[in-house]
């Protein structure tokens, strides 16, 4: 027997047989305590990946519950207007109708929402905020859908599904529209989730959204869209075609993973087959009972089986070091050496790790000072808990000064606080679930602003300890607002003005005509007198007088088209428009020589819209066409004015027999302040565009055959003989 091997022998006490079963025994305990090491380290990496998940599930559950909150009051808050009342006692009376259409219509724009409609009894649509596009959920019937049926028994109601009109998917919020305690019909917002699903698909790991019976309707992997987690019943499929909650779709095939339970009952194991490649996920899913749907958020297994490999590569390393250690067991001092070493690594990689996690702490405590938006918790009893440094700079108060206040807080507006109670006691009953504006009084008296956002604080074992409020300063916004309206106006009156000023050399030529013919007639008039001749005299008189009265009606018509405002919508007659327009460019055609050349479709619909811009949109494209004509011979100088009904919109086409515009300005012609001319303003385009475009129209222009340019005006808006006639 070698020497080693009889001391190992003698110092173990065991025959060289004896000695290698150890051996072995201690290889086998080394690699048990290898595998369970990594199995350890795995679960351990599968909890952190699952408690990861619920955080995110807890991100995007309130992200949902904040959209329907959003719009939750909506329907409700619409419900209770005598506009929609006043709809559903007369569904007859035209008047009413429209009144309803232009109150949701109003209501809509400013909520952001896809649509807002009321529907009779039946299920029938009667008014809608898209009562004047197309396609109009106007006389469109919902009977069969659940948020009818849940707000036509008095119940608020709420379903997601593939509308049934435009084939766009939309959250739809229902609530009864009640006289007394009798529903007599009910009012529904769609609410896009788009903004949701975008967010879903720049995201790494998978996240997905069921319905109650387990069909995909959002996801961050878009071939799993319309995919169920399980067999549908034919109960399940016969209420799905029932309701067309996803269109004319009758198959929904099985996901294309498979689920297995993870590392101590805690998430699940997905294996799934994404863009052609086999990957495996750790799942969380989480049941949202405020809508009946399911939320699994999903994050990639490879760093689970990565803690697992290094766990075993470290475990290894361990192995080998203590056999290692047994080999060279008589260099102790060596090893204690070793050991003292890697104690102190230790030490430093504690350290190291403190001092991250300090730095963690920092930057949290950083970016949540760094907020712009006010964040502001309160307890059950409505004191104040926490504040961040915006809100304190929002108010003017510091944080010492706010923390423990009870209500009526210091920065409530003294001029609103029935107001803040209302809100106040609506947060602690449960009732305002969605954003409000309010006024607030800064320290240093200014009045700020404000849109706050509520929801509730719930605990780690799950109970409601308070309120988390986000509160957005919007004062600049509002008065950003303010301006922008202004600075248009005065932009609208500019161009009026330079119009003017253009037709300028025209009024001059227009008035000399009456005038000149005044000191005829007054040269006859004076004749006649010294003539005796009384007829004559009167007659030359009247002549006169008539003269005068023409050159008022010109200044009186030049001065109003500069001094007229915006009066809002109103039913304006295209006809009636053109024949303003050119009633106003008489002298500017006749000094240049043009021709007008109307083709009006008879009978043309009222277009409800603001008749001064639309005026001003006209005469500005006329003068534009006539101007493009200084360079064309005068005997082909003319101005086409077409106007005709097409698709339910009104066009008019503008066309001009000059120069037409050059390619290189093609893309800039409708730019502010953007001019082909010394002494244009470049306001003239940009202005008709803006004002068609409000109007729910647009304008564009192209060339015309032979030479000259067209320009087209499209509006929408349209009132048709058979909405005039409320049928």
């Amino acid at each position: 027997m070698p020497r080693a091997s009889k001391q190992e022998g003698r110092l173990f006490g065991r025959t060289p047989a004896r000695l290698a079963l150890a051996w072995g025994a201690v290889a086998v305990l080394c690699v048990g305590a290898i595998v369970v090491f990594g199995e350890w380290a795995a679960k351990r990496e599968i909890t952190a990946q699952v408690d990861a998940n619920r955080r995110a599930i807890e991100v995007d559950s309130l992200g949902l519950h904040g959209v329907a909150a959003k719009y939750r009051y909506l329907p409700f808050t619409a419900a209770q207007h005598p506009a929609v009342l006043s709809a559903l006692r007369g569904p007859a009376d035209t008047g009413a109708i429209q009144a309803a259409n232009l109150y949701l219509a109003a209501v809509n724009q400013v909520a952001g929402s896809e649509a807002l409609y009321l529907m009779d009894s039946r299920g029938l649509t009667v008014a809608a905020s898209n009562w004047n596009e197309h396609p109009t959920f106007v006389g469109q019937s919902y009977a069969n859908r659940p948020y009818f049926v849940d707000a036509i028994a008095g119940n608020e109601g709420m379903f997601y599904g593939i509308g049934q009109t435009t084939g766009e998917p939309g959250l739809f919020i229902s609530a009864p529209a009640k006289e007394g305690a009798e529903v007599r019909g009910v009012v529904a917002v769609k609410v896009s989730l788009s903004d949701i699903q975008n967010t879903w698909l720049s995201v790494r790991d998978p996240i997905v959204l069921t319905d109650a019976r387990g069909i995909v309707f959002l996801s961050s992997i878009p071939g799993w869209l319309y995919h169920a987690t399980r067999e549908l019943s034919a109960e399940d499929l016969k209420w799905i075609a029932r309701h067309k909650q996803y269109g004319e779709r009758a198959r929904f095939e099985l996901l294309p993973w498979s689920m297995a339970p993870a590392a101590q009952g805690r998430g699940r194991l997905v294996r799934a087959t994404v863009d052609g490649q086999p990957r495996r996920f750790i799942s969380v899913d989480h049941p949202l009972p405020d809508f009946g749907w399911r939320l699994f958020a999903m994050s990639d297994y490879a760093p689970v089986a990565k803690a697992r490999t290094q766990a075993w590569v470290l475990g290894g390393l361990s192995a080998t070091l203590l056999v290692l250690g047994g080999f060279y067991w008589r260099l102790r001092e060596r090893r204690f050496y070793e050991q003292r070493e890697a104690q102190r690594e230790l030490e430093q990689r504690v350290q190291e790790r403190t001092r991250a996690l300090g730095d963690a702490h920092a930057m949290q405590k950083s970016m949540e000072d760094s907020l712009l938006v006010g964040m502001r918790a309160r307890d059950l009893d409505g004191r104040i808990v926490y504040v961040n440094p915006a809100l304190c700079a929002m108010t003017g108060y510091t944080e010492e000064e706010l923390l423990g206040q009870m209500p009526p807080y210091p920065y409530w507006h003294p001029d609103e606080l029935d107001e803040h109670w209302r809100n106040f006691h609506a947060t602690a009953n449960g009732a305002a679930r969605h954003g409000f504006e309010s006024r607030m009084r800064h320290r240093d008296g200014n009045d700020v602003l404000t849109m706050t956002y509520t929801a509730r604080l719930i605990d780690a074992s799950g109970r409601h300890t308070g309120w988390m409020s986000s509160v957005v300063d919007i004062t600049a916004q509002r008065r950003a607002e303010a301006r922008e309206r202004a600075h248009e106006l005065q932009l609208q009156h500019a161009q009026r003005l330079a119009s003017l000023g253009e037709m300028a050399s025209t009024l001059a030529h227009e008035l000399n005509q009456p005038l000149m013919a005044m000191s005829n007639y007054a040269s006859a008039a004076k004749a006649f007198a010294l003539q005796e001749k009384g007829p004559l005299l009167m007659e030359s008189l009247d002549e006169a007088i008539r003269q005068a009265q023409r050159s008022a009606d010109i200044v009186k018509r030049i001065r109003g088209f500069v001094h007229q405002r915006t009066v809002g919508d109103e039913s304006c007659q295209m006809e009636s428009m053109v024949q303003n327009a050119l009633a106003l460019l008489r002298g500017e055609i006749r000094s240049r020589g043009a021709r007008v050349h109307l083709d009006l479709a008879p009978a043309l619909p009222p277009v409800v819209g603001d008749r001064v811009l639309l005026e001003q949109v006209l005469l500005n494209l006329i003068l534009n066409g006539l101007q493009a004509m200084d360079r064309t011979p005068r005997p082909l100088r003319a101005i086409g004015i077409q106007a005709e009904m097409s698709s339910n919109r009104l066009v008019v086409r503008i066309a001009d027999r000059g120069a037409g515009v050059d390619p290189e300005i093609a893309d800039k012609i409708f730019e502010a302040f953007f001019t082909s001319r010394t002494d244009g303003l470049g306001l003239g385009l940009s202005i008709c565009r803006t004002i068609a475009e409000r109007h729910g129209g647009s304008l564009s222009f192209s060339s015309r055959e032979g030479g000259g340019t067209v320009f087209t005006l499209e509006l929408a808006g349209v009132t048709t003989p058979t909405q005039m006639s409320g049928s």
